[in-house]
């Protein structure tokens, strides 16, 4: 027999419950908080191809892992006809899990419940679960899937808005924040995704804007649908806000799953470390001949970054935006690795604004969390026009020049073919503190091109073409190769393409009890 008991008073007489009841009583409003919005909206949910909150939790954590808190949290509301419309949970399910064994905090939005619309209570179950997250140093896994501020409540659900993104700019830098938008995301529920290291979104089933297609019509005569305003292609593909889309709820959150393996815990831990067969001294035989015999051919940087990463395996981010430059991780000799490498493939490999901001950014969340960066160089400048001038390419270059200038994790350079100008410098330079830089012996380190150089250098024998073409061969044999920059110690080698591997694993093995500080300071002030 369970010694519990439970006394409520009816009128004059004691009424005394036995464990059995109030287990069972127990057990009922669990049930009822587990069932949400009810079985017609759950029913709803997956007719529209989503999953409900508590399914998204089952399939993105370790099995039997989950651990859910605050279930019997309900509003407040009294105005409106809330008074009467209570559901266990409010709308948002939190708790903590495992995923392939590491801590996780989540919290998931149950669409089912008043729309998942947040009020005052529901904001401070995603409060509560992120100052966990902090204290206890492990990611926090947002799943997005709400109507926006709870109407009812007026400026109380705005204020649960401030006091959220108030814990992801504390929590910022100290542990990994990511968003998973599965849903509609509008009005201030938007920044704080803004605001964490990484946001996905799925295909068709979810949108993030500041305001809808309503109110854009009706103050700036635009029509647009919200995938048009504010779908997963639209913020992969022009606006930069989402890092990858994916086809259903089913494929983005196992991803999800294996995009947590590549992150550390918090920011006091290093790269994460998993065993793998991949041989550290495996040759690629094809990087030999990577690189085009014409300057002006491309090739696919992706080539070099599968050939040299663990398993051939390449996570990239914001695939489809920006694609002059590719960031994402890959591991060496088990070790996670951030990749920024210039793409000859589009626009030549020229940095421009928005590879510039895509690049700074990643640089930045590697530098935060401790993981080494790998800096793949071909780059022949800046892009040059007036929308690049107009639209602030120098400050927008500046940030990624101020990230690396800044990073005092591990960072190795390798160059392959061009490194022109102040792209050269920008690009993880020795001159910026760069730890370990090579270079392929196609690598041409110089101002700029020899054609472009001889026609400034020569300006006056721009009439005689055959000796414009011998200076030219001239200042290629000078300049067009490696070696100058090796001589003044910029380099620290040049190495066999295939061979680069091994080469890469050595130097950031060499690099794993790295320490540099940075000036005492609060922060420093990068171009924004």
């Amino acid at each position: 027999m369970v010694n519990i008991s439970s006394i409520t008073f009816c009128g004059e007489f004691i009424i005394k419950k036995s464990g059995r009841e109030i287990i069972a009583e127990l057990h009922s409003r669990r049930e009822k908080a587990r069932l949400g919005g009810g079985q017609a909206r759950i029913d709803k949910q997956h007719s529209l191809g989503k999953l409900t909150a508590r399914e998204r939790i089952n399939v993105l954590l370790d099995e039997g892992s989950f651990e859910e808190t605050d279930m019997f949290v309900v509003h407040r509301i009294r105005d409106f006809g809330m008074d009467g419309k209570t559901i266990p949970g409010d709308g948002v399910v939190t708790g903590s899990g495992k995923v392939n064994g590491k801590l996780i905090y989540v919290y998931a939005q149950d669409f089912t419940v008043f729309g998942g619309s947040l009020s005052s209570d529901h904001a401070k179950k995603i409060v509560k679960i992120m100052k966990l997250a902090i204290q206890n140093k492990a990611p926090i896994v947002g799943l997005n899937d709400s109507g926006g501020a709870r109407i009812q409540e007026g400026v109380e659900s705005l204020g649960g808005y401030a006091d959220v993104f108030l814990q992801n700019a504390l929590a910022s830098g100290v542990i990994p924040q990511i968003s998973m938008i599965m849903g509609p995301c509008a009005g201030g529920a938007v920044y704080s995704p803004a605001m964490t290291d990484f946001t996905f979104m799925v295909k068709d089933t979810s949108y993030m804007f500041v305001t809808g297609p309503d109110v854009v019509k009706t103050v700036t005569s635009e029509e647009v649908t919200a995938e048009e305003l504010g779908g997963a292609e639209t913020h992969t593909t022009i606006s930069s806000v989402a890092d990858g889309a994916f086809n259903n709820d089913i494929e983005a959150l196992t991803i999800l799953r294996q995009f947590l393996n590549f992150l550390p815990s918090n920011n006091s831990q290093g790269a994460n470390i998993r065993q793998t067969q991949d041989p550290i001294r495996r040759v690629s035989l094809s990087l030999d001949t990577l690189i085009p015999e014409n300057p002006n051919l491309p090739y696919d940087m992706k080539e070099l970054i599968n050939s040299i990463a663990d398993q051939y395996d390449f996570f990239e981010l914001q695939e489809n935006y920006a694609k002059n430059i590719l960031i994402g991780f890959i591991r060496l000799a088990g070790q996670t690795v951030g990749v920024v490498a210039n793409q000859p493939m589009v626009l030549a490999g020229c940095l421009d604004i928005d590879s510039s901001r895509k690049a700074a950014r990643f640089v930045r969340f590697c530098d935060a969390f401790n993981i080494p960066i790998l800096t793949l160089v071909d780059v022949p400048g800046f892009m040059p026009g007036t929308a690049q001038e107009y639209g602030g390419i120098i400050k927008h270059g500046a940030k990624l020049l101020f990230a690396y200038a800044e990073a005092t994790t591990p960072k190795v350079t390798l160059i392959t073919r061009k490194a022109y100008g102040g792209a050269y410098d920008v690009m993880s330079s020795k001159h910026l503190r760069g730890d370990a830089n090579y270079a392929w012996p196609t690598a041409e380190i110089a101002v700029m091109g020899a054609k472009g150089a001889v026609e400034i250098l020569f300006r006056d024998e721009l009439n005689n073409p055959e000796q414009i073409e011998k200076r030219t061969t001239d200042y290629e044999e000078r300049f067009a190769n490696p070696f100058i920059a090796a001589e003044r110690g910029f380099l620290d080698d040049v190495i066999i393409p295939s061979n680069s591997r091994f080469r890469l694993i050595q130097a950031f093995s060499k690099l794993k009890n790295k320490t540099q500080k940075n000036p005492n300071k609060k922060f420093g002030n990068i171009p924004l």
